[in-house]
C-alpha cells in the first residue's frame, strides 16, 4: 500500500436518514481520535460527537465504528462514520477529514482494491461482490452472492490441487527415470487423478451460457416489418410507455432497450427499426442495427400483422426465433389455422400474458432456473477451456514424454489460478474496479 489513508461517502449522495462515511489506512487511528476524542473499542458500535479538531465545533452525532487491521475489509485500520444522511452534514464532515494531510478521497473501488491486494479476498471474490452491487433480479443476487462466499474460488482451487498432486508424480518420475517401474504406474496414477477434474470442467463447459445470462440478462429483440406493432408490443410488455407509437410506418428508427425482471430471470427487451428496402439513410442505419442485434439475441420475437403475415426476413438469425402475430381484434378470422398462443394484440391485451409466461419459461431454461454453474463471465469461461484442452492433451497421450505432460499440467494450472487472480490480473484490474462505486 502506497501508506495513504482513504476515505468517501458509501452510502450514495442524496439525501438520506443515515449516510455511512469509510475510511482505511493508517491514519486511521489519529483521524478517530481526533474527531471523536477518544478510540472506540475495537468492532463495536459506539455512540460519540464528531468534532472539527481545529475548532472544537461539534459537526454531528452519530456512531462509529473501529476496525483494528488486518482484521477488516481492507486489511488495514479501518472505521466507519455512521451520521445524519444531510447534505450539510455530509458535507462538512468530508470537508473535516479531507483537511487531514495523510487522507484522501478514495478512488472507485479502491477499498476492495486494498483488500484484494491485502489477501482478504481473491479476483473471483471481487467480481462477485461487484456483481451482489449490481445485482437487479434475485436470480442476479443469488448469483453474485455464491461466488462472493468463493463457491467458483474454492472450487478452482480443489482442481489445482489435483494437478498438483499430479505434477509431483511428473517431477517424481523425472527424478527417478532410472526405476523401470515407475513411468507405468506414475501414468495410470496422473489418468486417475486427471481424469475427474476434466470431466469436471467439462460438464460446467457444456452447460452453456447460463450463467453468463444470469448476470447479463437475457437479451430478446422484437423484429419485424414496419407498421407490425413492434413499440406498441415493446408497451405491452415492459408494462409502461417506453417506445413512441405511431401509425406512419418507420417512426422507430433506432434501437430501444426495457430491462425486465421475468420471475427473477433479467430480459433485455429491443425494440427495432422496421426491415425493409429503404432509400432514407438514417433509416438504412436503423435496419442494419436491428439485424445486428437481431442476430446476437437469445430470442427473436418476429412480428407480423395476423391480416398480412410475413415470413421471417433474411438475415435474422437470432438463436431461437417465434413468429408472432399481431394486431389479431383486426384480423377478422384470417388469422385462423395458426398457434393461437401468438396471436396477439398488444392494443387489448390479448394473450399479452400468455406470451410473457411464454418468454419467462424460455428465460428460466436458459438459464438454468438460476442455479446455474460456476462460469458467470468470458474469462471464466476461457480459463475453463484453456484448462480442459492441456488436460485433454495429456490424457490422450499418457505416453507422451514426461517433459510436455509437465508443461500441460503447468498450463492448466496457470489457467485456474487466473481465476482467483493468482497470477497475471493487471490486464483486467482497472476494467473490474471502474464499475465499483467509490465507497466500495
Amino acid at each position: 500500500m502506497s501508506g495513504e489513508t482513504i476515505f468517501a461517502i458509501a452510502s450514495g449522495t442524496s439525501r438520506a436518514a443515515i449516510a455511512v462515511l469509510r475510511l482505511s489506512g493508517p491514519a486511521t487511528r489519529l483521524i478517530v481520535k481526533a474527531m471523536v476524542r477518544k478510540l472506540p473499542e475495537a468492532r463495536a458500535a459506539t455512540l460519540a460527537t464528531f468534532i472539527d479538531p481545529a475548532s472544537g465545533e461539534a459537526i454531528d452525532k452519530g456512531l462509529v465504528i473501529f476496525f483494528p487491521g488486518p482484521h477488516s475489509f481492507t486489511g488495514e485500520d479501518s472505521a466507519e462514520f455512521h451520521i445524519h444522511g444531510g447534505r450539510a452534514v455530509v458535507a462538512r464532515l468530508i470537508e473535516v477529514i479531507g483537511g487531514f494531510p495523510e487522507a484522501r478521497p478514495a478512488e472507485p473501488g479502491e477499498f476492495t482494491r486494498r483488500a484484494l491486494l491485502n489477501g482478504k479476498m481473491d479476483l473471483a471474490e471481487v467480481e462477485g461482490l461487484a456483481d451482489l452491487v449490481e445485482a437487479e433480479t434475485e436470480w442476479q443476487r443469488r448469483q453474485a452472492l455464491r461466488q462472493l462466499e468463493g463457491r467458483l474460488s474454492r472450487q478452482a482451487e480443489a482442481w489445482r490441487s489435483a494437478l498438483l498432486e499430479a505434477a509431483a508424480l511428473v517431477e517424481a518420475e523425472i527424478d527417478f527415470s532410472d526405476e523401470p517401474d515407475v513411468p507405468a504406474s506414475t501414468s495410470r496414477r496422473i489418468g486417475e487423478i486427471l481424469k475427474p477434474v476434466l470431466e469436471a470442467l467439462r460438464a460446467e463447459l457444456s452447460a452453456g451460457r447460463a450463467g453468463e445470462r444470469i448476470r447479463e440478462g437475457l437479451v430478446v429483440v422484437i423484429a419485424g416489418p414496419p407498421n407490425a406493432g413492434k413499440s406498441t408490443l415493446l408497451n405491452a410488455l415492459a408494462r409502461r410507455e417506453v417506445a413512441i407509437v405511431s401509425a406512419e410506418a418507420g417512426t422507430t428508427r433506432d434501437l430501444i432497450e426495457v430491462h425486465l425482471d421475468l420471475g427473477g430471470c433479467p430480459v433485455t427487451l429491443i425494440d427495432t427499426a422496421g426491415l425493409r428496402e429503404s432509400v432514407d439513410a438514417v433509416e438504412k442505419i436503423g435496419v442494419a442495427r436491428a439485424l445486428e442485434r437481431a442476430k446476437a439475441a437469445d430470442l427473436v420475437l418476429w412480428l407480423s400483422e395476423a391480416s398480412e403475415p410475413s415470413d421471417v426476413a433474411r438475415g435474422v438469425e437470432g438463436s431461437e426465433i417465434w413468429p408472432i402475430f399481431s394486431k389479431c381484434d383486426l384480423a377478422h378470422g384470417r388469422d385462423q389455422g395458426r398457434p393461437a398462443a401468438l396471436h396477439i394484440s398488444a392494443e387489448t391485451g390479448q394473450n399479452i400474458d400468455l406470451l410473457i409466461g411464454r418468454i419467462t419459461d424460455f428465460a428460466r431454461a436458459a438459464s438454468g432456473d438460476g442455479y446455474a454453474g460456476l462460469i458467470t463471465k468470458e474469462r471464466h469461461r476461457k480459463a475453463f477451456e484453456a484448462a480442459a484442452e492441456s488436460l485433454t492433451r495429456i490424457l490422450t497421450n499418457l505416453d507422451a514424454p514426461v517433459e510436455l505432460i509437465g508443461e500441460d499440467l503447468r498450463t492448466a494450472s496457470f489457467a485456474l489460478q487466473r481465476i482467483t487472480g493468482s497470477i497475471g490480473v493487471e490486464d483486467i484490474l482497472s476494467e473490474i474496479f471502474s464499475r465499483f462505486c467509490i465507497g466500495k
